[in-house]
């Protein structure tokens, strides 16, 4: 999560339109660890789907799901915020 929350960047289309929400994204955790396989499970508007797929797309290697000692392909999804400050 803190990757993504140093990664993630509002799109300026969706704050001035006051668009938020939570994008769900769903993926694939291969066995050495690449995320492949991105979709989206929950759309919010194509700014901020576009965002959340960005963000999903260049995460670093994860650490893949195990399986009796062995890695195993993995899938996920993961909720992405996106909440404007108060004004």
């Amino acid at each position: 999560m803190k990757y993504i929350i140093k990664n993630l960047r509002y799109p300026e289309q969706a704050r001035v339109k006051k668009i938020e929400g939570r994008v769900i994204v769903s993926f694939i955790v291969e066995k050495d660890g690449r995320v492949d396989d991105i979709k989206l499970a929950k759309s919010v508007s194509p700014d901020l789907d576009k965002e959340a797929l960005r963000v999903i797309s260049i995460m670093p290697k994860w650490n893949p799901g195990k399986q009796r000692g062995k890695p195993v392909r993995t899938a996920y999804a993961m909720p992405i915020a996106f909440k404007l400050p108060p004004q």
